[in-house]
C-alpha cells in the first residue's frame, strides 16, 4: 500500500491519490514532531504574499457545535441522517469566505451517538458535509459544557462573581480538567485534517479558549484566528478566575483575536497588561500585542446577520399568512416586541416591570399598547433559570390582572418554541423592539427586526402599505449589549433603571413619523451592509495579513502544558555559541568589547546591584589583555559606577547612557555631547512632580544629564495613560529646547539631544582606528531598548572603514526577543559564563606568551 504520511484524513476520505514529483520546497503537510521548525530552503521559494497556485485555500472552522441537525429515522433500523442547520452562524459565515475557499467544520453534534455508530456517522459527515464530529462521553461533556462553560466561564464573563455556591458555583478543578481534556480532543480532530502549511483555522467562542495552545504546540506556524462571541469582563472581574493566566496565554497563541466591541477588546488588553505585563500598540489602524516575537493582532467588529436567509423566510407564504393573522389579532393596538432567551442576563423581568411602570405613569396607553415577549428556551440549566421563569410568569400575570380587560392583555408571553417564520411575523408588525439585557455579548435581535421592518412587496400588500412611503422602526436597547454601539439611532437605556426604560418606551411610541423613518433608514443602511458575510470576509482578510510573515520567521516552542508558547524570530537571529566566540577571540588582535550592566551582567530583578567578586574578576581579566579595549556602558550615574568598579583600573566606563565617558580609572570624566546649560530641568521638574503626586507608585530619578519619571510600581493602565499624557505635555513645553523626550519600559525620560549608547560605540571604534588598532573583533552585549543603538552602530560599521575587513562582529542581546542583534544568550548566567570563557582564553594566551619569552640563563661553567 502507498504510504499516506504525506497526506491527510480528507485525502483518505475522498480517495485522492498522493502525487509525487518536484513541486517546489514546502513544509510537510502533517508534521509529526513538535519543536523547532528549521529554516526553509530558499531554493525555488516564493514570497508569502504570493497566492498559491497549487492548492485551494482552505478554512477549518472549529466551534462547540457543528452546523448540523441530526435526525433519526422512525422506521426501519433507526439510522441517523443529517441536514444543515440554516440558523447556525458557522454555516452562515461561509458566504463571506468566497467560493474558492474550501470549508471544513469541526465540532460536536447536538445528539448523542452510540459508540457503535460513531465511525459510520463520522465517515458520512466527512464525505457529505465536510464535517468532522468530536464525540464526547456524556459525563465528560456534562462537566465541560454544563460544568465549566456554563457554571463558571459564562457567568464570570457576564460579570457574575461566584460569591456563594448559588451564584455560578465555586471554581472546581475537576471541571477545569474536563474543559482542558475536551479542548485536547478538538485539537486532535483538527490534526486529522489540517494541512499546517496552507490551511487557516478559525476557532469560535469561550468553549475552546485553550485550543490555540494545543494547535500551536503541534504546528508552530499554524494560521490561527479566534473570535469571542461573549463579553470579555473587566480585569477586576476576570482576575478572580484561578486559571486566568492559562486562558490568557492560550488565547495569545492565536494570530488574530476578535471581539464584538472595543470595550471587550479593551478589557482583554488590560488583563494582558496587568497579569502578564504585556503592552499593546496601534499601527496604521491595527492593534497588536507583542508576545515573544510574535505580533498577536486584535480585531474589533460586531457580527452581522444572514440577509439571504432572513429575506428568503420573509418571502415564504406561511410568513405572509402569519403576518395577516397578527395584523388582525392586534388591530387597533401598538405592538412592542421582546425576543430573549429565558436566562438571568436577558432582563425579561426588568422589561416587564418597565411595561408596568409605563401603564402606571401613562394611563392613556392602557388598552392601546401590547408587549409581546417571546421567551426562547434557556441554554443553561439550574436554579437560576427556574427563578427567572417563575419571576417572569408571576410578573406577567400580575400586570395582566391589574391592567387587562376582556379582549386585552397588556403582556403576551410566548414561551413555546416558534418557527422562524412566525418570529419574523412578529418583527414585521411590531412598532418598537425592546432589548433590555443586563449583559449580552452581541444580540442580533435588533438587526433582524430592522430588516423585517423593511419588508418586501408581498408584506407591503398584506399590511396595505404604500411602497413609496419610507419604512419606519424604533429600537430601545440596553447599553450593556454588544450591538448597542453600532445602533446609533436607537434609544439607549440602563435596563436597571425601570423609570428610564418606561420613559424610553413612551418616547418610542410618541416619536414623530419622520423621526421613526430617519432612525430606521440609518439602521437599515448599516445592517444591510455589515452582514455576516462582511464580518467573515473582514476577519479572513485580517487573519491573512496577520499570518503573512509566518514563513519568514524561525520558530521555537518553549514551555510545558498550557504555559507553552512559540518564539518567532528572524532567520539570522541565533544563539551565541561560546565555542564559536572564544575561537574568534583567540585568533584576533584588536578587540572592542562593549558591555551593558543592569540586566546583562546583573539580573534586573536583583535588589543589590553591586557587582560581585566574580564579575570584577572577569572584567579585570579582560582589561589586562593588551589586545582588548573594554567599555561598560550603563544608564547609572557616574558616582555609582565609580564606586562599584573602582577595582577595575583599566575598565572604560560610560555613564548615563553615554553622556559621561571615562576611558580608564586614572582619566577624568568627559562629556560626549557638549551641553551649555541644563536650564530645561527647571521646566521638567515641576511637570514631573505634578504627575508623581497624581500617580501613586511613580517616582522621579534625577541625574546630572537627564530626568526620568518611573511608573513601574503604579497601576499599569493608569500609569501607561499618565505616561502618554506626560510625554505629550513635555514635548509641548520643551518643543524649542535642545532635548529629546523618550518613552521606554515604564519610564519617560528627558535628556540632551544626541545622547545615546550608540555614541559610545562610535567613539570607541573611531578612537581605536586613530590609534592604528583597527578592530578585528567586536563584542557588544545588552538587554533593553537603549542597547539597540549600540547594536545598530556596530552592525552598520561592518561596511565602513572603522573595522577590519575580516572583523568578527558579535551583537548579542539577553533573551530571545526581537532585536537588531544577530545573537542572543538566555540570561545573565549565560552571559557571565561566556565572558568567563573569554577571560580564561586571555589568561591562557598570557601564560603561553610568558613561557615563550621567558629569559634563558646559560651556565658557562
Amino acid at each position: 500500500m502507498v504510504s499516506r504520511s504525506y497526506s491527510n484524513l480528507l485525502d483518505l476520505a475522498f480517495g485522492d491519490p498522493p502525487t509525487f514529483g518536484r513541486v517546489g520546497k514546502r513544509l510537510p503537510r502533517v508534521m509529526t514532531v513538535a519543536g523547532i521548525i528549521s529554516e526553509l530552503d530558499d531554493e525555488n521559494s516564493v514570497g508569502s504574499d504570493v497566492p498559491s497556485s497549487v492548492s485551494q485555500e482552505r478554512m477549518i472552522i472549529v466551534g462547540n457545535q457543528l452546523p448540523l441537525r441530526a435526525h433519526r429515522r422512525t422506521d426501519g433500523d433507526g439510522e441517523w441522517y443529517f441536514s444543515w442547520d440554516e440558523d447556525s452562524l458557522l454555516l452562515q459565515l461561509k458566504d463571506g469566505l468566497g467560493e474558492d475557499v474550501e470549508v471544513i467544520y469541526i465540532g460536536c453534534l447536538r445528539e448523542e451517538i452510540d459508540p457503535r455508530d460513531q465511525d459510520d456517522v463520522a465517515q458520512t459527515l466527512l464525505e457529505t458535509f465536510k464535517c468532522v464530529p468530536a464525540f464526547l462521553p456524556p459525563d465528560l461533556f456534562s462537566k465541560f459544557y454544563h460544568g465549566f462553560c456554563k457554571q463558571q466561564l459564562w457567568p464570570l464573563f457576564h460579570y457574575m462573581l461566584p460569591l456563594s455556591p448559588d451564584l455560578g458555583g465555586r471554581f472546581d478543578r475537576s471541571l477545569w480538567q474536563a474543559y482542558v481534556s475536551v479542548n485536547k480532543i478538538f485539537a486532535d480532530k483538527v490534526m486529522e485534517v489540517i494541512n499546517p502549511d496552507e490551511d487557516f483555522v478559525w476557532v469560535h467562542d469561550y468553549h475552546l479558549m485553550v485550543l490555540p495552545t494545543f494547535l500551536r504546540k503541534r504546528f508552530n506556524r499554524v494560521k490561527l484566528g479566534f473570535f469571542l462571541h461573549s463579553p470579555f469582563p473587566s480585569s477586576e472581574i476576570y482576575r478572580t478566575l484561578p486559571v486566568r493566566d492559562e486562558l490568557l496565554r492560550a488565547l495569545l497563541n492565536s494570530d488574530l483575536i476578535g471581539f464584538h466591541t472595543f470595550d471587550y477588546a479593551r478589557h482583554f488588553l488590560s488583563c494582558c497588561s496587568r497579569m502578564l505585563g504585556l503592552d499593546y500598540h496601534s499601527k496604521r489602524g491595527y492593534i497588536g500585542l507583542e508576545y515573544y516575537g510574535r505580533t498577536v493582532s486584535i480585531k474589533i467588529l460586531p457580527v452581522g446577520i444572514h440577509m439571504g436567509q432572513l429575506r428568503s423566510v420573509m418571502n415564504l407564504p406561511e410568513t405572509e399568512s402569519r403576518v395577516s393573522e397578527l395584523r388582525d389579532q392586534f388591530r387597533g393596538q401598538t405592538v412592542l416586541l421582546g425576543v430573549d432567551d429565558m436566562d438571568i442576563f436577558k432582563g425579561i423581568s426588568l422589561k416587564l416591570l418597565a411595561m408596568e411602570q409605563l401603564l402606571i405613569q401613562h394611563p392613556d396607553w392602557r388598552g392601546k399598547v401590547v408587549l409581546v415577549q417571546i421567551a426562547n428556551p434557556a441554554r443553561g440549566r439550574g436554579r437560576d433559570v427556574q427563578e427567572v421563569q417563575s419571576e417572569t410568569y408571576s410578573t406577567a400575570k400580575r400586570i395582566n390582572e391589574a391592567f387587562g380587560r376582556s379582549g386585552y392583555d397588556p403582556v403576551v408571553l410566548i414561551d413555546t418554541p416558534l418557527q422562524f417564520s412566525e418570529k419574523i411575523a412578529y418583527y414585521v408588525i411590531a412598532e418598537c423592539c425592546l432589548v433590555t439585557a443586563v449583559r449580552d455579548g452581541m444580540n442580533l435581535i435588533p438587526y433582524e427586526y430592522i430588516i423585517c421592518r423593511q419588508g418586501n412587496e408581498k408584506l407591503d400588500e398584506t399590511l396595505q402599505l404604500d411602497p413609496s412611503v419610507p419604512k419606519k422602526s424604533m429600537l430601545v436597547v440596553s447599553e450593556f449589549i454588544g450591538c448597542s454601539p453600532s445602533l446609533s439611532g436607537a434609544i439607549r437605556v440602563n435596563p436597571w433603571n425601570i423609570d428610564a426604560v418606561a420613559e424610553a418606551m413612551d418616547s418610542a411610541l410618541v416619536a414623530p413619523e419622520s423621526e421613526k423613518q430617519l432612525r430606521h433608514e440609518k439602521h437599515h443602511r448599516y445592517v444591510s451592509t455589515h452582514d455576516v458575510g462582511y464580518w467573515a470576509h473582514s476577519f479572513l482578510q485580517d487573519l491573512e495579513r496577520a499570518c503573512r510573515d509566518h514563513v519568514r520567521r524561525r520558530c521555537w516552542g518553549i514551555g510545558f502544558g498550557l504555559g507553552f508558547k512559540v518564539i518567532a524570530l528572524d532567520h539570522n537571529f541565533r544563539k551565541l555559541s561560546v565555542e564559536h566566540i572564544v575561537s574568534a577571540y583567540k585568533r584576533t588582535n584588536n578587540r572592542a568589547i562593549l558591555l551593558d550592566y543592569d540586566g546583562t551582567m546583573m539580573p534586573q530583578t536583583s535588589i543589590n546591584k553591586t557587582p560581585n567578586p566574580e564579575a570584577i574578576g572577569i572584567l579585570n581579566s579582560l582589561c589586562r589583555d593588551p589586545k582588548n579595549v573594554v567599555f561598560l556602558v550603563s544608564g547609572k550615574d557616574k558616582k555609582t559606577l565609580t564606586e562599584w568598579f573602582s577595582p577595575c583600573e583599566k575598565l572604560g566606563i560610560a555613564a548615563e547612557h553615554g553622556y559621561f565617558v571615562r576611558p580608564d580609572h586614572a582619566a577624568e570624566w568627559e562629556t560626549c555631547v557638549p551641553v551649555a546649560d541644563f536650564y530645561w530641568k527647571q521646566i521638567v521638574q515641576p511637570v514631573m512632580k505634578l504627575y508623581t503626586e497624581t500617580t501613586d507608585g511613580s517616582t522621579i530619578e534625577t541625574k546630572e544629564s537627564a530626568i526620568g519619571w518611573h511608573y513601574q510600581y503604579a497601576d499599569p493602565d493608569f500609569g501607561s495613560c499618565q505616561a502618554k499624557e506626560l510625554l505629550d505635555h513635555l514635548e509641548s513645553v520643551l518643543a524649542n529646547e535642545p532635548v529629546s523626550v523618550k518613552s521606554g519600559q515604564h519610564i519617560v525620560e528627558v535628556k540632551p539631544q544626541g545622547v545615546s549608547k550608540g555614541i559610545v560605540a562610535e567613539r570607541l571604534l573611531a578612537t581605536m582606528q586613530q590609534k592604528g588598532m583597527l578592530p578585528d573583533f567586536v563584542l557588544c552585549i545588552g538587554d533593553d531598548r537603549s542597547d539597540e543603538d549600540m547594536f545598530e552602530v556596530i552592525t552598520s560599521a561592518m561596511a565602513g572603514p572603522s573595522l577590519s575587513p575580516v572583523a568578527e562582529v558579535f551583537a548579542c542581546t539577553v533573551g530571545q526577543k526581537p532585536s537588531k542583534a544577530k545573537y542572543y544568550l538566555e540570561d545573565t548566567t549565560e552571559i557571565v559564563r561566556m565572558l568567563q570563557g573569554l577571560a580564561t582564553a586571555s589568561g591562557q594566551t598570557a601564560r603561553n606568551a610568558s613561557q615563550i619569552f621567558q629569559p634563558v640563563i646559560i651556565d658557562r661553567e
